[in-house]
């Protein structure tokens, strides 16, 4: 092939896949654009290296995602020898708080008992558990320790401060943020092994796998078996039936064993529960037809 065959053939490639974005972004628009809450949207296929985003540096309210972000912290620790995984932490019935998703709670009521960090790492990810959240964040020396390592990591829109016990706090559900192209660079960055040695790395992926929150989000617009590594996160309701944040991120496997990120944060929501739920469907449903055509 020549070098002009060859540019040529770059340059078709190129058109193709513009028109082809275009025609998925146009799509996901007519998913949004209709809807009472503001949608952010980051797409990336990791080894094709494609990409779209709508809304992708908007400041998004976390929630419950950013458990992933303090497993990495605390997975780091791991890595370097200050923690492991089957050492024993001693769980206080104090730190089991009432009126919290915390599976861990329902498992202990009384607390008191020795966990594994592994056990705990597990009730946390894969179950969104928020007093495992928060004894996780106090076990890595905190939110600044947390919000430096990520820095480190090159992620700069991202912000954490407060904990799961002080989001009860409505207004401090606005406060821990990130962007949906950060956390696409930072789900990339961890599928790569650049955050965490291969053994957390694997690990970390599996128990995200795991997940069993959101069953009727992301996950809903795949079809099934699908391997989805995911984080979700939510909050309730005021008395105006706002609700702050409904967010999904992951890694789909695709077929033909390519990998596609997938960040999705809507806030300040009117929508009904499950009419959320379907919104994120939905754009993962498009995502996923328009990548395995």
């Amino acid at each position: 092939m020549t070098r002009f065959s060859i540019a040529l053939f770059s340059f078709v490639s190129f058109q193709v896949f513009s028109q082809g974005t275009n025609e998925l972004r146009n799509q996901l628009q007519q998913i949004i654009s209709s809807k009472n809450a503001t949608v952010g949207v980051s797409i990336k296929n990791i080894e094709d290296k494609d990409t779209l985003s709508i809304n992708g540096n908007l400041k998004m309210p976390m929630m419950s995602v950013f458990k992933f972000h303090i497993a990495l912290a605390v997975l780091h620790k791991v890595d370097e020898g200050e923690f492991n995984l089957t050492q024993e932490i001693f769980v206080k019935k104090k730190d089991l708080k009432e009126d919290t998703w915390s599976p861990m709670k329902e498992d202990y009521p009384e607390g008191n008992v020795n966990l594994t960090l592994d056990k705990i790492l597990r009730y946390t990810v894969s179950h969104s558990d928020n007093n495992g959240c928060d004894i996780l964040i106090k076990l890595v020396g905190g939110t600044k320790y947390i919000q430096k390592f990520i820095n480190e990591q090159g992620i700069k829109d991202f912000v954490i401060k407060v904990n799961e016990d002080q989001m009860k706090t409505w207004k401090n559900l606005y406060i821990n943020t990130t962007t949906p192209l950060a956390t696409t660079e930072l789900l990339e960055k961890f599928f790569k092994g650049k955050v965490l040695k291969e053994e957390t790395t694997k690990y970390l992926y599996q128990i995200m796998v795991e997940t069993s929150r959101g069953l009727t989000w992301m996950k809903a617009g795949l079809p099934e078996g699908t391997e989805l590594a995911h984080r979700t996160g939510i909050s309730g309701t005021n008395d105006a039936n706002l609700r702050v944040a409904m967010n999904d991120i992951g890694i789909v496997k695709l077929p033909n064993g390519k990998h596609l990120i997938v960040s999705v944060y809507l806030k300040d929501i009117t929508e009904k529960k499950e009419d959320t739920e379907k919104i994120v469907a939905d754009i993962t449903k498009a995502v996923w037809n328009y990548f395995i055509r």
